[in-house]
């Protein structure tokens, strides 16, 4: 597995699970976790995170930015403008000039809104940004991304913290089909069995945050996560038997006394 790298607008990955900051207790708990999942794609949320003033406790300063590639997000971001500001905000601090860019369409499901999604999209890209968008699992809008210039999509499994796991399977089968460009599922990961369901349909990686940070024992899940994700991603490429309706001898019944 170690040649297989998860490649976006010519960035290498090792890992294809990424991870999320939110929700652990503090800083500490936070990087045993990052450690334990393997993953080397940290997302940050600009608005609710410091990442900008370094005179004050900050994640940064527990991730290595040899060892980690450091993802802010626009979460929190209810208008395009919120949205561009702080994607601009992170790049004007030294973080990074890729963005997972979300815009949050309502409050309550905090699905995206996903006219405003691309308005935002356009104008970073035209600024030189990598727009990884989060946005819902329409096919449609997820092409159209592509189509702007996005060099991956992220199309959410289920509301934002539900844990509900893939709602809609066929439609993230139908975007894998329809976009030649990564899909990074996001969000609605409840358990490892989620993540690694969500690799064998074909994702290209996971990105999570309360399925770990929300677990009893967060360390313990980011590790199960990291070996769903692996072992999701080997049996994609394995490929599955196909399901039949009646039974199939396991044992060759040629020459059987």
């Amino acid at each position: 597995m170690n040649h297989d790298r998860l490649v976006i607008a010519g960035r290498e990955f090792r890992s294809r699970l990424w991870v999320g900051t939110g929700k652990y207790k503090d800083f500490v708990e936070t990087k045993q976790a990052i450690d334990a999942s393997g993953a080397d794609v940290v997302t940050v949320a600009v608005r609710r995170v410091n990442v900008t003033d370094r005179s004050k406790e900050n994640l940064l300063d527990y991730l290595d930015p040899k060892k980690y590639t450091i993802l802010p997000n626009t979460a929190g971001c209810y208008t395009v403008e919120d949205a561009v500001r702080y994607a601009r905000l992170a790049r004007a601090a030294g973080v990074s000039d890729l963005v997972k860019l979300e815009v949050i369409g309502d409050e309550r499901t905090l699905f995206p809104d996903t006219a405003g999604l691309i308005e935002a999209a356009k104008i970073l890209l035209k600024e030189g940004f990598i727009v990884l968008p989060y946005t819902n699992d329409d096919p449609v809008v997820a092409k159209k991304l592509v189509d702007i210039g996005c060099p991956a999509v992220m199309p959410l499994a289920a509301p934002i913290g539900s844990g509900l796991g893939i709602r809609n399977p066929y439609n993230l089968k139908i975007i894998l089909e329809t976009v030649r460009v990564p899909v990074i599922v996001d969000a609605g990961v409840g358990t490892a069995s989620d993540a690694a369901l969500a690799m064998e349909y074909g994702a290209d990686a996971v990105l999570m945050n309360t399925a770990i940070a929300g677990a009893k024992d967060p360390i313990a899940m980011a590790e199960a996560m990291k070996y769903a994700v692996e072992a999701g991603r080997l049996a994609y490429k394995a490929g599955r038997i196909p399901r039949k309706l009646y039974a199939t001898a396991s044992s060759p019944i040629e020459g059987m006394l």
